[in-house]
């Protein structure tokens, strides 16, 4: 069993939601921490696995609704590490995607503060599994791509940076994270990327959760989607269709899946 050692700092992956999907070792730092700063995408019943020593905080920043700065929660993590508390920096799905874990991994080593990265389910990865579908196939997807449609503030509007750019390799699997409520523009953004309207998708809400919800489209009716309830995820690419040897369009095939191999 793993014990949360004073004035250590842990970044921990929750998971997607669901309590099963934590790590073991996820789950007993949870029951040892002195204190827990969580986001507000962790579900209660994972906060419940808190130990009763621990002091639980939230610190999450839900759009429209920022409590806390990102500098803030620096501070928090520090000052309690440095007065002899194990800390737990709680994050939905895995730290080190789309969970600005960069800047705190920054923050804890100029302060010089041990700190320790524990690896969760990234919840991309949990809606492929509850949506059936394989993220990779060696019939036709040799790569999976991971995004935001979240970034950083920018001077305008006009300024914001494009989900994707140019055409998805045919082999590919695009996952969306944080699209946005606005699909149609997000349709809009693939489609003047490239990416052929036909091409299968699948958009899933409150992942691994009991209310979860999926629905399956295409990208040039993705617009015509109503989204369930936040988080939200979209998952796009030829390998998400009924038949992953025959998704990819006969002249997109990628050559491994055209010939097989000669020896002579």
């Amino acid at each position: 069993m793993t014990t949360a050692q004073k004035g250590t700092v842990y970044l921990v992956g929750a998971g997607p939601g669901d309590p099963e999907l934590l790590t073991l070792k996820a789950a007993d730092l949870l029951a040892t921490a002195d204190v827990i700063l969580h986001d507000d995408l962790v579900p209660q019943a994972i906060l419940d696995r808190a130990g009763t020593q621990a002091r639980v905080v939230s610190v999450g920043k839900r759009c429209g609704d920022r409590r806390i700065t990102q500098e803030q929660i620096h501070t928090l993590m520090i000052e309690q590490a440095r007065a002899g508390a194990s800390v737990v920096r709680l994050k939905s799905g895995d730290p080190l995607i789309f969970g600005r874990a960069g800047e705190e991994i920054d923050a804890l080593e100029q302060a010089q503060i041990p700190f320790e990265i524990v690896s969760g389910v990234t919840t991309m990865f949990a809606a492929a599994a509850a949506a059936r579908k394989s993220l990779t196939d060696r019939r036709s997807a040799s790569k999976v791509i991971l995004t935001t449609a979240h970034h950083a503030p920018h001077g305008s509007s006009s300024d914001r940076p494009a989900v994707w750019r140019g055409p998805l390799p045919n082999d590919a699997t695009l996952g969306i994270y944080m699209p946005g409520r606005d699909l149609r523009a997000l349709a809009w953004d693939l489609l003047q990327a490239g990416l052929s309207a036909e091409m299968p998708c699948v958009v899933m809400s409150h992942v691994s959760l009991p209310d979860e919800e999926r629905r399956t489209t295409t990208l040039g009716e993705l617009g015509d989607i109503e989204p369930g309830p936040a988080p939200l995820l979209v998952l796009t690419g030829w390998p998400l269709g009924d038949r992953p040897e025959a998704a990819i369009p006969e002249f997109a095939q990628p050559e491994f899946a055209r010939e097989s191999l000669r020896v002579e």
